[in-house]
């Protein structure tokens, strides 16, 4: 039993960052005649004092406006080892253009696709927040993918636009599963909480079910721009939505009816969370709907699978012993609060 114990705080007890979303974005646009531009936008300060620190030096204090600039331009070589262009797995070298415009450092990237050229994959280094990058083709709407900082995109494929319009649906469900499952760490711990005040299938799904409608309802209203929320709010209010959840579960031992309106409040606010991930993304407008009911299978299924692994770990084989709720629901959801009062405290003063 003790080695059960251990194993389960163990698993909670992993890194206590949630999925958080980078300053960077990018943005690619391929021409039927092979020419390319990719627009890339972060934070100018930042990427300035990553090339300075890569390259011996220090950032001087209070550099701002065309003199970042002309900083991260000297370091254009230094730049290009950690930018890769690739067409069919072989990196091309783009010319590159520095600005920088307020906090924001913009660099666009040209150059000719070679000669029949059938994938396109970036790779780009200089962040270590996951970003977005948008890629189209011969206008084709964009598929967009999620990116850890140094990870080569998934190749994109330079074939006609019906197709790649068809194959991008595809892509936002796969999407809305990794925005659970294994980045939305948040989201992972909100469920898990859920999971954990009872084992009974009646008790989860209750509360799964409240929380979907809700998610879903924001998650629409948001993507159509009827309904708007900072991020400085929702992001701390998640938090504490996953705190008051696993406060709760130690203190009860019963699924209480105002639990299940709480936990549908609480999925208002996280599909204002998931809108925030998804428009940063940039939802292709020609198949709108289609990429948005794609995106939210894709959260649910993830969402079941962190619900069905908890189940096939733990409650199926353990949820019926008279020490189950001593030695794994008070200890998990004491783990799950603290992480989230962290969480809490570190974006009301990030």
């Amino acid at each position: 039993m003790t080695r059960l114990r251990l194993v389960l705080l163990a698993a909670m007890a992993v890194a206590v960052h949630a999925h958080e979303i980078g300053t960077t974005r990018v943005t690619a646009t391929i021409e039927e005649n092979g020419g390319y531009t990719i627009e890339l936008a972060g934070d100018a300060t930042a990427l300035a004092e990553k090339l300075a620190a890569a390259s011996g030096e220090r950032l001087p204090d209070g550099v701002a406006g065309e003199r970042l600039g002309a900083l991260i331009k000297a370091h254009d070589a230094l730049f290009r080892r950690r930018v890769q262009v690739a067409f069919d797995g072989a990196a091309v070298s783009p010319a590159v253009e520095y600005s920088v415009s307020g906090a924001t450092a913009n660099v666009r990237l040209m150059g000719q696709a070679p000669r029949g050229a059938r994938q396109f994959t970036w790779t780009y280094g200089w962040t270590f927040a996951s970003y977005a990058l948008s890629v189209s083709a011969a206008g084709a709407a964009a598929n967009t993918e999620w990116l850890e900082g140094n990870q080569t995109s998934t190749p994109y494929p330079l074939l006609s636009p019906s197709w790649a319009g068809r194959f991008s649906v595809w892509r936002y469900l796969w999407l809305g599963y990794t925005h659970i499952v294994p980045k939305g760490l948040d989201h992972m711990l909100f469920v898990l909480g859920i999971y954990l005040l009872s084992g009974r299938a009646r008790t989860v799904l209750y509360q799964v079910s409240a929380f979907t409608v809700a998610h879903s309802i924001t998650l629409g209203l948001s993507m159509y721009g009827l309904v708007s929320l900072s991020p400085k709010i929702v992001e701390p209010a998640i938090a504490i939505s996953i705190a008051y959840v696993a406060i709760e579960n130690i203190l009860l031992k019963e699924l209480k009816s105002w639990r299940i309106a709480l936990v549908f409040t609480f999925g208002l606010l996280h599909g204002m969370g998931f809108a925030g991930a998804l428009k940063e993304l940039g939802l292709p407008r020609s198949e709108f709907l289609a990429a948005l009911l794609t995106f939210n299978i894709g959260v649910e299924a993830g969402q079941l699978t962190v619900i069905g692994v908890a189940f096939l770990f733990v409650g199926w084989h353990f949820s019926q012993r008279d020490w189950y709720r001593a030695r794994v629901v008070v200890p998990a959801s004491a783990m799950i609060g603290c992480t989230a009062v962290y969480w809490t405290v570190a974006r009301l003063l990030g």
